[in-house]
């Protein structure tokens, strides 16, 4: 427990025991007895979370987070606070959160975040305490990135880093709130950085490829749709299937996330001569499909990233005389997932590939011109056949032309049977009194009745009702 003292002088202070018992207290200076008040509430709120080891509430650590820099200093000198996270500051914070991270992500996403760490600090400074950057000053940021140029995907993907910083810290007690919590900003669109890959382009780029394996890697990033360098060089010999068809791709990317580690995919026949041709010359017990000397420089300590498998694709292109297009190898992983999008079920495709139905058609799926003239040429054909439909119901006036047939159909089907040899049944004369055979007196013979025109078991009930009981005796 705490309590309030008083000096002479009218300056108050604020008296309470550690846990070791050492009798302490913290000068408040001439302030009211309802500060001082205040100022011990919060005391014995820190006392209790040092005594059961809890984190600090969000309204106690922004108390804490807004103190004077030398009252501050006052509680770090007792102990009620670490004296040197009286104030968390910006830079230090950062720098502790990427450090406790490097274990569990990917080298790739460190350095994605890297990025948006040096942005926060140069827009705020290192030494900025938390509690300091309020909203306003959130936006500010996302201003500064769109005064400098940035492209909305790129100003997209800060904002939502710093605010995922920022959520961390707000769980962990350093700040009340997040001021980066309203702040967004809309992505671009993908596709104004990727560009279709036809299979003329990409069969022509790996005929003016270097040698074998470039062709390879070529065909499999636009005709089997993995993902390079990664999945290229880390496939295996093992996970070819020749005689089933299929390939199993490794994925790095995604091995830290529960039954993404490989993925299945057929062994087009796009792939199958560039994969035969490395398999010709492997040497005796290779492992991997692509040679030792391209896996040993692309991947280091920060991943795949040291391939510089974009420069020598670049002057592939200009060689084959091609314009080179945005994203290079990621338009011909896409290009390969928009032709397989055409003839398969986008749920098979995606398996494929390895992404999501939403992924694929936001960054990978495109229309093309072909889908355009196939469209285009196909609503040209059902004109045609609309007018050829139309010209055959026209109605033939008596007299201008033959007559349509009649459907076989709307003849009568049981009276056919009735009638005689090439011979109708209506051209067949007929009385006036009906089919029914006629009324006898009681001397004309049964018989006579039973050789009207009808078939056996088809005599008209009407012949029965005419006749009394008596009349077959």
């Amino acid at each position: 427990m705490a309590s309030v003292g008083s000096d002479k002088n009218g300056s108050r202070r604020i008296v309470f025991a550690t846990q070791d018992g050492k009798r302490l207290s913290i000068r408040l200076g001439k302030v009211s007895q309802r500060t001082a008040e205040t100022v011990k509430w919060r005391v014995e709120q820190l006392l209790e979370g040092l005594r059961f080891n809890r984190p600090m509430e969000a309204a106690l650590a922004e108390w804490v987070g807004g103190l004077e820099p030398q009252f501050a200093k006052k509680l770090g000198r007792t102990g009620l606070i670490p004296a040197n996270e009286a104030k968390p500051q910006l830079g230090p914070f950062l720098a502790d959160w990427l450090a406790s991270r490097k274990g569990d992500y990917k080298p790739a996403s460190l350095i994605a975040w890297g990025q948006v760490t040096r942005a926060l600090v140069r827009s705020f400074g290192d030494s900025c305490p938390l509690a300091e950057i309020t909203p306003a000053k959130a936006e500010q940021f996302r201003q500064s990135m769109i005064a400098a140029g940035l492209r909305p995907t790129t100003i997209h993907k800060r904002v939502a880093h710093a605010r995922s910083f920022f959520a961390f810290a707000k769980r962990g007690g350093l700040v009340s709130s997040n001021p980066f919590e309203f702040v967004k900003h809309r992505q671009g669109d993908p596709s104004e950085r990727r560009a279709y890959v036809s299979s003329a382009d990409a069969l022509r780029a790996i005929e003016y490829a270097p040698d074998g394996d470039w062709r390879l890697l070529i065909a499999l990033s636009r005709f089997g749709g993995l993902r390079i360098p990664s999945e290229a060089f880390s496939l295996r010999w093992q996970d070819v299937d020749w005689e089933r068809g299929r390939i199993l791709v490794p994925s790095p990317k995604t091995e830290h996330m529960p039954g993404r580690a490989f993925r299945a995919i057929p062994l087009f026949p796009e792939i199958r001569p560039y994969l035969e041709a490395a398999w010709d010359r492997a040497p005796e017990g290779s492992v991997y499909v692509m040679p030792e000397k391209y896996r040993l420089r692309a991947q280091g300590p920060g991943g795949w990233r040291n391939a510089n498998l974009r420069t020598t694709l670049g002057k592939i292109l200009r060689r084959a005389g091609l314009e080179s297009w945005p994203r290079l190898w990621h338009s011909m992983r896409a290009s390969c997932e928009t032709d397989l999008a055409r003839r398969f079920p986008l749920a098979v495709v995606c398996k494929w590939i390895g992404n999501t139905q939403a992924v694929a058609l936001r960054h990978y799926v495109d229309v093309t011109d072909a889908d355009f003239e196939r469209a285009a040429n196909e609503e040209k054909m059902g004109d045609e056949k609309t007018v050829q439909k139309a010209a055959q119901q026209v109605p033939v006036w008596s007299g201008t032309g033959p007559q349509p047939k009649k459907p076989v159909y709307d003849k009568p089907l049981i009276l056919q049977g009735f009638a005689s040899t090439r011979e109708t049944l209506q051209n067949k004369g007929m009385e006036a009194r009906g089919i029914e055979p006629r009324s006898r007196n009681a001397s004309t013979p049964i018989s006579t009745c039973l050789s009207s025109p009808f078939l056996p078991g088809q005599i008209p009930c009407g012949f029965f009702l005419a006749r009394s009981p008596s009349s077959f005796r």
